[in-house]
């Protein structure tokens, strides 16, 4: 019996480490320089958070159009905007046990705007909220809402050209 406990307490720890392997905390300053460092490429910035159902919904849809659409230079970057201080008990076992593929960054910022605000200064608070930008780095397209993968390809598509 305390094999099996320690073989699970190994397990459910190596499944946590392995979601925070594909999270990055990050700040404002720090995204504005990935952002600009992925200039060339259409992106597709999504703001999500794991309280956000239509977040949850349009997850899916937007992985598999990163791996349809990235060998024709589009990428997604996601941004969960819960607490930082939550990464370990809440986002980590959240997403490993419901996006175990998904890659995202957590926002290191107090203020969901200061992070939001190096897209769009004008931002609304509304949840999730995409931004698609042309390969230039400008916003090609503001997205609110649960959205479909229709309705993100159709903003996409159009700047891989």
């Amino acid at each position: 019996m305390r094999h099996f406990s320690a073989a699970l307490a190994l397990l459910l720890l190596t499944g946590v480490a392995h979601a925070t392997d594909r999270i990055t905390a990050i700040d404002a300053d720090a995204f504005r320089a990935d952002l600009e460092a992925r200039k060339g490429r259409v992106l597709l910035v999504n703001f999500w958070a794991t309280w956000c159902r239509p977040c949850l919904e349009e997850i899916p849809a937007l992985m598999a159009l990163e791996e349809e659409l990235g060998p024709h230079g589009f990428e997604l970057v996601a941004v969960s905007l819960d607490s930082a201080e939550d990464l370990d008990t809440l986002v980590a076992p959240f997403m490993e046990k419901w996006f175990p593929e998904f890659e995202t960054f957590i926002s290191l910022e107090r203020d969901m705007d200061s992070i939001v605000s190096v897209v769009d200064p004008y931002w609304d608070e509304v949840l999730p909220t995409s931004y698609v930008l042309a390969r230039d780095g400008s916003t090609a397209k503001r997205i609110q809402g649960g959205s479909t993968a229709e309705e993100f390809a159709a903003a996409i598509t159009p700047l891989l050209d």
